[in-house]
């Protein structure tokens, strides 16, 4: 795999007709892996600031797949009314995230596609993406972080991989000894693949004339990225 650019390989999630058994058993070993890796920390020390600067009201996660990352947003949000909304463009995946949330009336989970017009004349205070943005080609992600600018605001986080071959080679051992899921054994290595570097964040941000924001390397090889959006 030469990880000096970004792969275009198509990931099996990227199916969005992919249903059966493997949709339950890949997001439970997804959200597993967000908690042992630090990734779900990541996201929740950018909501925590954000909601102790300011008056937030609505979130919405893009690509929210089992929407775990909501609850844990939902559990440390009590005493405040932030209306929570998960999209995922996968019916499947949205049936299975509606079922992990039954219990939380201030989350929501719909099924859109980002791209679409429909979505995006909606606003929220705050954009969340974890791990989604790596399924999209450089000119794509510049029209969204142009819409995401539009849409969002109070912030937009971002919580993504940082393309390394210690990142790639590591995920491909573990998933291959501990997966039972061959979406999780095939994706993990490949969304490394499809991660970011710095300069290829900044360049994106730079042609979707944004400035304002912060940008943290952290463990285990993803990006923090913070948009101030007011």
């Amino acid at each position: 795999m030469n990880l000096s650019v970004r792969s275009s390989e198509i990931e099996i999630m990227d199916d969005l007709n992919i249903s059966g058994e493997v949709v339950p058993q890949t997001l439970k070993e997804l959200n597993t892996i967000n908690q042992y890796l630090g990734g779900n920390r990541i996201s929740m020390q950018c909501f925590k600031k954000i909601i102790k600067k300011k008056q937030v009201n609505s979130l919405v996660d893009l690509g929210c797949g089992g929407a775990d990352i909501l609850i844990q947003m939902a559990k440390n949000s009590s005493g405040t009314d932030v209306q929570f909304v998960g999209i995922d463009a996968n019916p499947h995946i949205v049936e299975y995230a509606q079922r992990n949330t039954s219990a939380w009336s201030n989350i929501e989970v719909s099924c859109a596609n980002i791209l679409e017009e429909a979505f995006q004349k909606q606003s929220f205070d705050i954009i969340h993406c974890c791990l989604f943005l790596h399924h999209f080609t450089e000119k794509e992600l510049i029209h969204l972080f142009v819409s995401f600018k539009k849409q969002a605001r109070k912030a937009i986080i971002v919580n993504d991989l940082h393309r390394h071959f210690l990142a790639y080679h590591s995920i491909r051992l573990i998933t291959r000894f501990f997966s039972k899921s061959f979406m999780v054994r095939n994706d993990a290595a490949v969304s490394v693949a499809r991660g970011f570097k710095r300069s290829e964040l900044t360049k994106i941000l730079e042609k979707a004339g944004i400035s304002n924001y912060s940008l943290k390397w952290r463990w285990a090889f993803r990006w923090q990225l913070i948009i101030t959006c007011d």
